[in-house]
């Protein structure tokens, strides 16, 4: 599990990412409260997009160094313990977040399940390459 695998991991979770947000664009933007610019899609250009990447390969890298630790290798287990991580780490951490400034649980629902998913699916990935 090398820089290799840290950057395939992070681009599949990216990806991953990109269809997720794609297909609940609508109930996002309505649950998020993002603006929008005149041509309908949410302001804010290119800096979102790199930010998130930079962010997949900071979870990949780390998943990855807890995996090497944990002699995670198995792809199932790979697959699991993503899946672990995103939904007992980040998806509560992501309920508190949005719990405090009101918004709305549909908004938790969409951010953690990104977040549960796309770990998962980063861990699988880590295990296989």
């Amino acid at each position: 599990m090398g820089l290799f695998t840290v950057l395939a991991a992070a681009l599949a979770g990216w990806v991953f990412g990109a269809v997720w947000y794609m297909a609940l664009s609508k109930p996002w933007i309505e649950a998020s409260g993002v603006k929008l610019g005149s041509n309908g899609k949410p302001l804010g250009g290119a800096l979102p997009f790199i930010l998130s990447a930079i962010a997949m390969i900071l979870v990949a890298g780390m998943m990855r160094h807890i995996f090497g630790m944990a002699g995670i290798n198995a792809p199932g287990a790979g697959l699991t313990a993503g899946l672990g991580i995103g939904a007992f780490f980040i998806t509560p951490w992501i309920m508190i977040n949005n719990a405090y400034p009101g918004r709305p649980f549909k908004l938790t629902l969409i951010d953690g399940g990104y977040a549960t998913f796309g770990c998962a699916i980063i861990g699988l990935v880590l295990t296989l390459l």
